[in-house]
């Protein structure tokens, strides 16, 4: 096998390709790039290219559906992780906390009947498990309303067997970064709307973790100010433009 970084994989080293399915295409590349980013933890998204494979079918009222189909392939020179991550990440080298989560977690997929495989990373202070699979829509819910709780047990649970308090993070195929980038994209509309319009833009009841995020991501804004209403679960975000 070369030894070149950017050439073929080296002995041991995982395959740098990953072939992933989705309803589009955009959510196949999520999805295939999530699993290369598993194998190599640290990779820059910039070394990633996609190929399509099939743009897939709609179908007509769910008849005939084809998915998506995407190949990721990873470019250059890998990260490379320090010997304790890399310890983590092999198979049996969990944690007594990330072998609960795992548990749980396969618990939870067997329930739901779905096929699905599980990863678990561990990294100083967080610990994260995803699941992988197509059709993970069971575990997702209405407006992430099952992850977040299928989340919020697995962090009982981990906060039962350490004393750490890692920030537990539970995902399926990108639905994470894919829901922030839509809140954040939602914080936006509505501060530009506030600030044009000189009144007060009251967003949909969320969570406590979404608030956060918009929250967030307008708070450097100058031009509007925000803050929550309510009491839960009917609890909102209101942006209001700055005096």
């Amino acid at each position: 096998m070369s030894d070149d970084p950017a050439g073929g994989p080296r002995d041991g080293e995982p395959s740098r390709e990953a072939e992933a399915a989705g309803e589009t295409v955009g959510e196949a590349k999520w999805t295939a790039l999530r699993e290369l980013e598993r194998r190599f933890p640290g990779l820059d998204k910039s070394q990633v290219e996609f190929v399509v494979l099939s743009e897939g079918e709609r179908g007509l009222l769910g008849v005939g559906f084809v998915p998506a189909r995407v190949l990721a392939r990873v470019t250059g020179a890998l990260p490379r992780p320090s010997p304790g991550e890399a310890a983590l990440e092999q198979e049996g080298e969990l944690s007594e906390a990330g072998a609960r989560l795992r548990q749980y977690l396969e618990l939870v997929r067997d329930a739901l009947g779905i096929e699905a495989s599980i990863s678990v990373r561990e990294t100083e202070g967080s610990l994260a498990g995803t699941f992988h699979g197509r059709e993970l829509g069971l575990v997702i819910g209405k407006r992430g309303q099952t992850i977040d709780a299928i989340q919020q047990l697995a962090t009982a649970i981990v906060m039962r067997v350490t004393e750490a308090r890692p920030d537990v993070v539970v995902d399926a195929a990108g639905y994470r970064d894919r829901h922030r980038a839509a809140l954040e994209s939602l914080a936006d509309r509505a501060a530009s709307r506030a600030a044009a319009s000189g009144r007060a833009i009251e967003l949909e009841p969320m969570g406590p973790a979404d608030r956060k995020i918009v929250h967030l991501r307008l708070k450097e804004r100058d031009d509007v100010v925000t803050e929550s209403q309510g009491a839960e679960p009917h609890r909102y975000v209101v942006v209001r433009p700055a005096q």
